[in-house]
């Protein structure tokens, strides 16, 4: 079983029978959410913004051993997780705008996560969707802004095609930043009836035979 837990912005807490991973621990002070406490064997890291970076807060889970950081595209495998960083931009001019933003394929226990970061490529290059097949879990950003759209957000779904969808970096109370609401997502999705949870449990045998959203509140 994997479990799977969110703590604001594009921080996601991934845990296998064996290890875990860490995506996007963030600065409590600059984004204006509450501090993170956790821990993990890997960190896996986006890009170099302040909400996305906080790599240090992240404690091992081993007294001290401190967790394995990726902070860029390349393929690695530590404690028995296989993860994969392929290149992409945080906005939709090649990265002239923002920069670049790194997206992680992380097989965990045998479920394929992606989670795409600050992504601002309103489409995937096909060498991107390649890179990414077996999608199975996708965390893709719904606020605008700084990331895509919540209406760009079913193409890039329609590319991946996972099972399940978590949506994230979108509004929450205290975040400093203007995002839009998760409603705005949810509505292009027609799953505005949608029941949070605290964390999402996930085998490969409960995989969902068509595609669903699941909304995960805020550890």
């Amino acid at each position: 079983m994997v479990d799977i837990w969110w703590y604001g912005q594009a921080c996601f807490k991934v845990k296998g029978k064996s290890a875990s991973v860490v995506f996007d621990p963030y600065d409590s002070g600059f984004t204006g959410l509450k501090s993170l406490k956790v821990d993990s064997n890997i960190v896996c890291v986006t890009h170099a913004h302040q909400d996305h970076n906080n790599a240090a807060v992240v404690k091992g889970t081993e007294e001290g051993l401190a967790p394995f950081v990726i902070s860029g595209p390349g393929e690695y495998e530590i404690s028995g997780i296989n993860i994969v960083g392929v290149s992409g931009f945080h906005d939709d001019q090649q990265g002239s705008e923002r920069g670049n933003n790194t997206i992680y394929l992380a097989s965990v226990d045998d479920i394929n996560v992606v989670h795409l970061g600050d992504l601002g490529q309103k489409k995937l290059t096909q060498e991107q969707v390649e890179e990414l097949s077996g999608c199975d879990v996708l965390m893709i950003p719904v606020g605008g802004v700084y990331t895509i759209e919540a209406r760009d957000a079913p193409n890039i779904i329609a590319q991946l095609e996972p099972k399940i969808i978590i949506p994230m970096h979108y509004r929450l109370d205290g975040l400093k930043f203007g995002l839009a609401p998760l409603s705005e997502f949810l509505k292009v999705m027609g799953k505005e009836n949608i029941e949070k949870q605290a964390k999402l449990s996930i085998s490969r045998e409960r995989l969902p035979d068509e595609v669903e959203v699941a909304v995960l509140e805020v550890q």
